[in-house]
């Protein structure tokens, strides 16, 4: 389905609603843009949140790690 949008004068484009629904976009949501033999290809970035873990956090995996291996030992799984 091919549908014509214009570009603003800042560069800025507007995506139709019903594309945006259709591809649960909202304000805001990142897109990559990339130069295709076919012309421009738009897709949704994708974004993992990364933890930086403080000396406490690693602590307390540590922690989960030692209740975890207790209980594995206490019903003999090793």
């Amino acid at each position: 389905m091919a549908q014509t949008i214009s570009i603003g004068r800042r560069g800025a484009i507007t995506l139709p609603a019903k594309i945006r629904k259709r591809f649960g976009l909202e304000e805001d949501d990142q897109l990559l843009i990339e130069e295709t033999e076919q012309g421009l290809l738009l897709r949704p970035a994708v974004s993992i949140p990364v933890e930086l873990y403080t000396e406490k956090r690693i602590q307390e995996f540590a922690a989960d790690d030692d209740a975890v291996s207790k209980v594995l030992d206490d019903m003999g799984v090793k």
